[in-house]
């Protein structure tokens, strides 16, 4: 498996398409990559040659925010939201959805799993 980023990459799948398990990485910058060190798309990640993957790998350290730096900028902008108090960092805090999304159904990813709660005992035959 070839590595780039710091991250092993499937060699027998197209180089556009293992490019994308790099995190920071989708497809979009994975064909502009490929675009611009004229590599065909299509060609597997194995039949690359070294030379090829240095290419990458330097292009891509240079141009895009990958991995562990783009990893801690968001953790940085998460807790910059949190230490300023606003409506986002509140429901980041509390593990809430943070874009508007509804919370009376769904929600479960963010929420966890459901805490059950006793209902009121109903009291038959009285009135």
């Amino acid at each position: 498996m070839p590595r780039i980023a710091g991250t092993d990459i499937p060699d027998n799948k197209p180089i556009r398409i293992s490019l994308r398990y790099i995190y920071g990485v989708g497809p979009h910058h994975a064909e502009q990559v490929c675009r611009e060190l004229n590599i065909d798309p299509q060609v597997r990640a194995n039949k690359l040659s070294q030379d090829q993957l240095a290419q990458i790998a330097g292009l891509i350290d240079q141009n895009y925010l990958v991995e562990g730096a783009l990893r801690r900028q968001v953790a940085q902008n998460i807790s910059r939201l949190r230490d300023i108090r606003c409506y986002r960092g509140l429901r980041h805090r509390m593990g809430l959805p943070a874009h508007g999304q509804r919370t009376r159904t769904n929600a479960r990813t963010r929420k966890g799993r459901r805490k059950t709660v006793a209902g009121k005992k109903s009291v038959r035959g009285m009135k």
